[in-house]
């Protein structure tokens, strides 16, 4: 049994697959073909861990056996949150072998959005680190596994370290049977990836191996790759900007090798690519600029190549900064969970490169460019990305309400990202349609926190609206009408309370008698904007 998800029209399906995007293969053979071309080449290193890739392939084939005999089967889901360590590759690809379909968590998310995941998928497998606080004694899993009575199996890493954790799914003497080994078919879910969400709690996109693994091959084309690539992950591992873009899983695809940063500051990331010559490494926008501030004092960083920055819109004056500073490169990557993925080439000039977000990808990537009324704007105007195409999705997980409101009528997906088009095809994003903070590159919805803020007893009504930030592109602010006092401590508090992950926590409160509506009678966000913008932050 698979994962339902929305398909493509058939039309589609035929024209991708005769052009080559879908080529009927699983993500699984990132590592099959590496066996039979270079087994010994190094796929990860992890502080002072190597792993090589027929290391690693033996290694997911050996928990993929483990979890097989734990009773787990093809069409089952699981809920994975780990940090940026080489199990979380291993358990990724052991899933894959055996059809196992996972949602990964951000390692920054609490309990709110893995309850909520979890209420989604209703997982039979739980993977999950004791180093995370939600996670320091057994009372969340208790919980959850008496909410969700699908959950079978539960294993914590990290309680002494992260291999002995797995120890006991990773039988190294086995005999594999091909019904242990059987994952899911080319066209059906590989895995479901997290979207930022602009209504809610964030949705799950239904990721094909066919669609995932051109999205990667291209990429990693796109990007200059080779087998002697040497990529930092200096963002969260399951993010798709570093998954995918051409990310981890690109680079395996090539046979590089995949260097893990536990965090993203210079003082790590710096020592790490100077050790082990990392020439392309993957930064939002304030990462980048806290890179800049310290590359002023560092000695330069020879290897790196080439710079990506994505996740939110990179100001142009960064930009230009970042060829002179840090003496490499710079590629804008604008991309969604949900699909589309833009890149300055390689062999653009500067000019694109500082001033624009790329371009799509693929040739059959298809891109409308809208007013408010679904019309197209002119050359050069500004207006709602839409977009389809062979590696963008036709729906989110069992969300039928919002795919309604998610695409038109033609199957297009609409992105909520406000921009315009060069002549030359670029992509230059001005500003977002849809109700979402984007902070530093993690994209939540609005509207989750104002729900969560109305739960405290003396919170009468409460909007949350972007503020401009220099160094994170965008901070929140919530704008409330109290019953009695109330300050923002506690109301920070309540929201922890519930389990809110601490990047979604408002960075400043507005207290107001009430809010502005608009003619219509809904709560006037641009009124708020300019409000905001007008009284000092305190």
């Amino acid at each position: 049994m698979s994962v339902d998800f929305t398909p493509w029209p058939e039309d589609l399906v035929r024209r991708y697959r005769e052009k080559g995007y879908w080529r009927g293969e699983p993500l699984t053979v990132l590592l099959t073909k590496r066996l039979e071309i270079a087994p010994d080449a190094t796929a990860i290193i992890c502080g002072e861990r190597r792993f090589s890739y027929a290391e690693l392939d033996a290694w997911s084939t050996s928990l993929a056996i483990g979890f097989s005999r734990q009773g787990l089967r093809a069409g089952d889901t699981a809920l994975v949150q780990l940090p940026n360590v080489a199990e979380f590759y291993a358990v990724f690809f052991a899933l894959l072998k055996i059809g196992v379909v996972p949602v990964n968590a951000l390692f920054s998310h609490n309990r709110l959005e893995l309850s909520a995941y979890a209420e989604q998928i209703r997982p039979a497998l739980l993977i999950a680190c004791a180093r995370h606080p939600l996670f320091a004694n057994g009372a969340y899993v208790e919980a959850l596994q008496i909410a969700i009575p699908a959950l079978r199996v539960v294993q914590i890493l990290g309680e002494t370290s992260y291999a002995e954790s797995l120890a006991p799914f990773a039988e190294r003497r086995y005999d594999v049977s091909a019904s242990e080994l059987r994952g899911s078919a080319p066209g059906e879910v590989a895995f479901l990836q997290l979207s930022g969400g602009s209504t809610g709690a964030p949705k799950l996109i239904p990721r094909t191996h066919d669609d995932y693994y051109y999205s990667l091959r291209r990429s990693a084309e796109i990007c200059g790759l080779t087998e002697k690539s040497r990529y930092l992950c200096a963002l969260p591992a399951p993010h798709n900007f570093p998954l995918s873009s051409p990310g981890a899983l690109g680079v395996f695809h090539m046979g590089g090798t995949v260097v893990l940063a536990p965090d993203p500051s210079p003082s790590v990331c710096f020592d790490l690519i100077r050790r082990h010559g990392v020439d392309i490494a993957a930064v939002a926008p304030p990462i980048a600029m806290l890179w800049l501030e310290a590359a002023a004092d560092e000695a330069p960083l020879s290897s790196l190549r080439l710079l990506q920055v994505g996740g939110a819109r990179l100001g142009e004056t960064v930009a230009r900064r970042i060829p002179a500073t840090l003496g490499c490169r710079l590629q804008q990557v604008f991309g969604m969970a949900e699909g589309l993925v833009n890149y300055t080439r390689l062999d653009d000039d500067e000019e694109t490169i500082f001033t624009t977000q790329g371009r799509p990808m693929c040739e059959d990537d298809e891109v409308k460019i809208v007013d408010p009324q679904g019309a197209p704007v002119g050359s050069g105007e500004i207006g709602e990305l839409l977009t389809r195409g062979p590696y963008t999705f036709r729906g989110y997980h069992r969300a039928a309400e919002e795919n309604a409101r998610a695409f038109d009528a033609e199957g297009f997906y609409r992105s909520g990202d406000l921009v315009r088009m060069t002549e030359t095809g670029h992509i230059q994003v001005v500003g977002r349609k849809k109700d979402q903070i984007n902070r530093g590159g993690e994209k939540f919805a609005a509207e989750e926190l104002e729900n969560l803020l109305l739960t405290h007893a003396q919170i009468a009504d409460a909007a949350l609206v972007a503020t401009p930030d220099a160094l994170m592109g965008e901070k929140s602010c919530a704008c409330v009408v109290a019953r009695g006092d109330v300050r923002p401590l506690a109301l920070r508090k309540h929201l922890r309370a519930l389990g809110v992950a601490e990047f979604k926590l408002p960075d400043r409160f507005e207290f107001l008698e009430r809010l502005p509506v608009t003619a219509a009678g809904k709560i006037d966000k641009r009124a708020l904007r300019d409000l905001v913008a007008s009284r000092p932050a305190h």
